[in-house]
């Protein structure tokens, strides 16, 4: 078998023609949508991208492999010790891709930008387009056909290629138009939305979007508006992110030609999927992944079997973590995932083409937040810790199924459904320190070092923040901020 794995940087699903977007922004991947599943309930157990990816390919949760921040003590997998042979991380899924027969390449320059260098465990070939994330497709997409014009052709392959287009700043070239130019944004951002996430304060928030909240200008690099002051605002920010998307799609349309050039997109397994979605406006976020909830964790899964295992044009609802993916790939290949994952196969299922995954979830996010959350039912709960610089409060309950954009906070009328999320909590933490090599829970090796590395109390950028609040007439946020840093940093 051969597969190819699409790893697109920050795609959400619901800006996907094949998810239910009314803009044509993915052709291609739509066509694959058509041809195979679609997973309609897929997370990422960790948010953002380092967390992400280490979940993935080490098959665990990062309260078990202990990568879970951006920087400081817990943005490195567990180190071993004793337990250390001559190698180390032999259950990574690359490392099993090879025990399975596969020859494992890597078109992605994930390992450099963020020091991740496990991450090119098992590959045997590792191409790094050296720009560190700041790559537009046409400066990935090459590398991969000019590997598949080499060995495309031959038997058992892994090929991971790694776009980054819909990622701030976007990186579509400026001689390109804009194909959405005169068509409407997603219409459930209303001028009255828009409003309250402009009241507020912290990372994202309409005035400072994309994280910009130290004045960096990003907004500028990217020829979006500076600020989300208004719907046309809106629009610029959804455009760039749109257009990112489109581009990408183009250069997947790309790959699959040339395997039908090669004559084995016949016998070559696609997937497509994310390391995390992007907020714009959920939770007062724009243009950013800072949150452990259903539109930064939630990600696209399509599962394109050349024999059409799964069914054609399906959709599965059921809950699933991304990493499934990996142990079900592996069951495909006859191998047993390693003892030590979370991830679990749903081969059965597929073959059968029914719906078959977890009762809940567990995601999270510490690298700008500390924050778990509880998806199950129609429902996600979410614990914050360490609010990052926002102004959340310590639990939220949204209705997903009738409020994916999380308008709407459930908590105080339905504390039955709270106590049930966070009892599910409990027992999920419980059940993972259970089965951990280590004695504490990373969220706390977080906590310790002030708070996620993006968003620390401990760090310059609190104290700049601060300032900016008070510059900018949000005295009363500044105030409050300061409070929420004493309340965990400074306790008498």
């Amino acid at each position: 078998m051969r597969i190819l794995y699409i790893d697109i940087d920050t795609l959400r699903p619901d800006h996907l023609g094949c998810y239910g977007y009314h803009r044509n922004t993915s052709p291609n991947i739509d066509r694959l949508a058509m041809e195979g599943v679609r997973f309609d309930n897929c997370y990422v157990s960790d948010s953002p991208c380092l967390p992400s990816r280490a979940a993935l390919y080490s098959g665990k949760c990062g309260i078990r492999n202990g990568a879970i921040n951006h920087g400081g003590a817990a943005a490195d997998p567990v180190i071993e010790s004793a337990t250390r042979g001559f190698k180390t991380l032999e259950d990574n899924f690359v490392v099993r891709l090879r025990e399975a027969g596969m020859y494992p390449v890597t078109v992605s320059p994930f390992g450099e930008r963020h020091s991740s260098f496990w991450f090119y465990n098992g590959f045997r070939e590792m191409y790094n387009p050296g720009r560190s994330g700041a790559e537009t497709a046409d400066e990935v997409i090459p590398a991969a056909l000019e590997w598949l014009d080499r060995k495309g052709t031959t038997a058992n392959w892994y090929l991971h290629v790694n776009v980054w287009d819909p990622h701030t700043p976007y990186r579509v070239p400026k001689n390109i138009p804009n194909p959405f130019e005169n068509e409407p944004p997603p219409g459930w951002m209303t001028e009255e939305i828009r409003r309250t996430t402009w009241d507020t304060y912290g990372p994202g928030s309409a005035q400072e979007p994309g994280g910009d909240f130290l004045g960096t200008h990003t907004a500028e690099q990217m020829g979006a508006a500076k600020q989300i002051d208004s719907m046309a605002a809106y629009k610029s920010w959804i455009d760039g992110y749109d257009h990112g998307i489109h581009y990408a799609d183009q250069h997947v349309g790309q790959l699959l030609a040339k395997l039908e050039q090669l004559n084995v997109l016949h016998d070559t397994m696609i997937i497509v999927s994310s390391d995390h979605g992007e907020n714009f406006g959920e939770l007062a976020v724009y243009g950013d992944h800072q949150t452990a909830d259903h539109i930064t964790n939630r990600v696209p899964l399509i599962i394109r079997h050349p024999k059409g295992l799964g069914g054609r044009g399906r959709v599965d609802r059921a809950l699933h973590y991304q990493f499934d993916f990996a142990a079900t790939v592996l069951d495909m290949l006859g191998q047993d995932s390693p003892e030590s994952w979370d991830a679990e196969s749903f081969l059965r299922s597929l073959e059968c083409e029914r719906e078959g995954g977890r009762n809940f979830l567990v995601v999270s996010n510490c690298a700008w937040s500390c924050q778990r959350a509880v998806r199950w039912d129609r429902y996600i709960l979410i614990r914050t810790y360490h609010s990052g610089l926002h102004n959340w409060p310590d639990v939220m309950l949204f209705d997903v199924e009738n409020d994916p954009h999380e308008l709407t906070n459930l908590a105080s009328e339905r504390p039955e459904l709270v106590h049930q999320g966070l009892a599910k909590l409990e027992s999920w933490v419980t059940d993972e320190m259970r089965r951990s090599t280590e004695a504490v829970d990373p969220l706390w090796a977080v906590m310790r070092e002030g708070g996620p590395f993006h968003a620390n109390f401990g760090s310059p950028s609190y104290a700049t923040y601060s300032q900016r609040l008070r510059d900018t007439g949000r005295e009363q946020y500044a105030d409050d901020l300061e409070q929420r840093r004493n309340r965990l940093m400074f306790k008498p």
